[in-house]
């Protein structure tokens, strides 16, 4: 499996990977293609790194989104990580993961955050940021909606949190 970065071709692959996932709803989608196409259209913005993952025929098999956070000193986000069904619990979310860290930290980050939703679709999201070491900072309360609080994790980078 191969990390490279996101090509014009990838858009519609990963439109597809986002709905074919079940997890996301159609804003969501949207807000994902939105800055997809914000990356392809302005790459000199550097608002935000897209890397996919493909095996070897170029087929799409997951994705990583993430970006400096404005106004932050050496703080990221990460935006997006989806992986196909097909792949799901075989290693590669874990291996963009760790491509993201090792970016991040060559880039001088201090730290990562990321935010999920407390819903039970997105509780597979939170154990798996807790597997990899991210730890639960804050939860708002109903943040998105009335019972869906935004739960957000982080980790250090410094310290050798991330090797």
């Amino acid at each position: 499996m191969e990390i490279r970065p996101l090509m014009l071709d990838d858009r519609e692959k990963i439109a597809r990977l986002l709905r074919q996932r079940g997890t996301f709803n159609e804003k969501e989608v949207q807000v994902a293609l939105d800055i997809i196409d914000e990356t392809l259209h302005r790459p000199e913005k550097k608002d935000y790194y897209i890397f996919c993952a493909v095996n070897g025929n170029d087929s799409l098999a997951g994705y990583v989104c993430f970006g400096p956070i404005p106004m932050t000193e050496a703080s990221y986000d990460l935006y997006w990580i989806v992986v196909g069904k097909r792949f799901s619990r075989k290693g590669l979310g874990g291996k963009l993961l760790g491509f993201m860290e090792g970016t991040v930290k060559r880039e001088g980050a201090r730290r990562l955050y990321v935010e999920t939703s407390s819903t039970p679709p997105y509780e597979p999201a939170r154990c798996f940021y807790k597997k990899h070491g991210y730890q639960l900072v804050c939860s708002l309360k109903d943040f998105y909606r009335e019972g869906d609080h935004k739960m957000i994790f982080m980790k250090e980078v410094r310290h050798g949190a991330l090797g």
